[in-house]
């Protein structure tokens, strides 16, 4: 029977948790990832002091983290800076299901029509690389962070052709996926998926553990972390200069963005430079259930089906407690929609859970359900090395179109080659000023939905007054001109800000289970309060008077 997520409850198993009382006071998304509840970040102070280093690298995910490792090693005196902690709950790294794959999110037949046949190879290949460059890092680095290499399988809604499977398998075997093959059915008892594609040696690991090992290492090899430390500022040059929400200025001589959405194009729209990265991909919000299934009763491999609403599947070994009788968490995700554009995250919670529960009769109950951010190319691919609206000595790492933790990597591999001077394959695959001709369609329908977003501006509230938003909500109000985001917290206090997000004016939406703020346009999310949480806004929401 299906367990419902009713508003009122959405956080009663969280709140049973210290560390979800501190994500809370602390201004961030509410929602609790498996990930976030089983590891500790390591301890960083944060900057208060001006410094020069030779490269800064911005933002505590997978491809910041990334990044600045593999710089350390080679020995350049690296500073990361990130808002909040490594790896922190609002950062995506926190919020993926860590699927490591080389099967990516938008098809090798849709990768070859797009970018031919040699650059569906080279994504192939860097994929695969990335996936063994996490392996390797973290034998390497001794990171006890759950890596293991599993099958993965693709497999079509019942009663739907498999041709696509087949011409899948085509185009993947011509990308050089040479044991990619056809089998009658996924190994899941009981939910007969039929034919479907096997893709052997993927990947599965825990991306916060793993990111904790990293930034241990960047530290021993003498890099400096700072954390709890936000830039509000980029000046680019010959010595780009950052300065941190508290006044503080790094100088370096080179600079990586990444922080999922670019927190430097502005430089786009002060150049009223309509091909920046923000026109070129799309923010959608993704959901995620864990629920208990007892050890074995799931085969442990990473699964997608290929519907829409599509789905994503894989199984972490439980922590259980003295006492407690072995289990996995089984992890169901998808349910995509818009960033902002939509507010019935707590249905899209229980159609997960209907979902899963039909097909895998055996899980128990839910112990986390969460939500993250995809930033989606209009071309399938991230978008990797200098930003062409910014400063040279600039490099960007966004667009990570369903495959975060590999694009991540890859960004690491390829970032830390250009500015170390060295060659790397994959840089002009990735290259953020491509233009993809095959993908005009896609950009013109997103654009059309974008400039929609502003007529915004023109309706009215949501609400006519204060006193109908119930405690723990938001809504949209009109005063005459202007649009005000209305928050009411849990003790009946009213707080009112600006509903015009900083980045590109857009008017922001209230997001109800994860009790945000978020933009519509371009994915930018602040606090109940106001306070920017995810780029690429880099101010919070503006004051209002009241």
């Amino acid at each position: 029977m299906l367990e419902s997520i009713e508003r009122s409850n959405l956080n009663i198993l969280f709140m049973s948790t210290k560390e979800l009382k501190e994500v809370a006071k602390n201004d961030s998304l509410q929602s609790l990832s498996s990930w976030m509840a089983t590891s500790q970040p390591p301890a960083q102070p944060s900057l208060t002091k001006n410094l020069r280093t030779q490269v800064c690298v911005i933002g505590g995910g997978i491809a910041g983290i990334t990044t600045a490792y593999l710089l350390a090693q080679q020995g350049k005196k690296v500073v990361l800076l990130t808002a909040g902690e490594v790896g922190g709950s609002n950062a995506n790294t926190a919020r993926t299901t860590a699927h490591l794959s080389n099967a990516v999110d938008d098809r090798y037949t849709e990768i070859e029509r797009l970018h031919g046949q040699e650059n569906s190879r080279l994504v192939a290949q860097s994929h695969t690389a990335a996936i063994s460059k996490i392996e390797a890092i973290a034998e390497t680095e001794g990171i006890e962070c759950d890596f293991e290499r599993v099958d993965g399988y693709l497999f079509t809604p019942p009663g739907e052709s498999s041709e696509s499977l087949y011409r899948e398998l085509e185009a993947a075997q011509r990308a050089g996926l040479s044991q990619v093959e056809m089998v009658d059915h996924a190994p899941i008892q009981g939910f007969n998926t039929g034919p479907c594609l096997r893709f052997p040696e993927q990947g599965q690991f825990h991306p916060l553990k793993y990111l904790n090992g990293l930034a241990q290492a960047i530290v021993r090899d003498g890099g400096q972390i700072y954390t709890n430390t936000a830039v509000s500022r980029i000046k680019g040059g010959k010595l780009a200069q950052l300065r941190t929400a508290q006044g503080y200025i790094v100088t370096a001589e080179a600079v990586v963005v990444a922080t999922n959405a670019p927190i430097n194009d502005l430089w786009a729209a002060s150049n009223n430079d309509l091909i920046g990265i923000s026109a070129k991909q799309a923010a959608y919000r993704t959901y995620v259930i864990a629920g208990r299934v007892p050890t074995g009763s799931v085969t442990k491999a990473l699964y997608w089906d290929t519907p829409d609403p599509y789905h994503y599947i894989r199984l972490q070994k439980g922590e259980a407690k003295e006492g407690e009788a072995p289990y996995d968490l089984l992890m169901v995700g998808g349910e995509d929609h818009k960033t902002g554009q939509e507010d019935d995250g707590e249905q899209r919670y229980q159609r997960l859970e209907q979902w899963t529960r039909e097909r895998f009769p055996m899980m128990e109950k839910l112990e986390y359900w969460w939500s993250g951010q995809v930033m989606e190319s209009v071309d399938g691919l991230a978008f990797i090395g200098h930003d062409q609206v910014a400063p040279p000595n600039v490099y960007i790492a966004t667009g990570d179109s369903g495959m975060g933790m590999t694009h991540g990597t890859i960004a690491g591999m390829i970032l830390s080659d250009l500015i170390l001077g060295r060659k790397n394959s994959w840089a002009n695959l990735y290259d953020p000023s491509r233009v993809t001709l095959g993908a005009a369609p896609d950009f013109i329908q997103e654009t059309a939905n974008l400039v929609a977003q502003y007529t915004d501006w023109l309706t009215p509230g949501e609400v006519d007054s204060t006193g109908q938003i119930q405690s723990g909500e938001g809504a949209i109000m009109r005063r005459g001109l202007r649009k005000v985001a209305v928050h009411r917290d849990e003790q009946g206090i009213l707080h009112q800000r600006s509903a015009i997000c900083p980045h590109l004016g857009c008017i922001v939406a209230w997001n109800s289970s994860e009790k945000s703020w978020d933009c519509p346009c371009h994915g930018s999310h602040f606090s109940a309060n106001g306070k920017v949480l995810n780029g690429p806004s880099i101010h919070g929401l503006g004051q209002v008077n009241t």
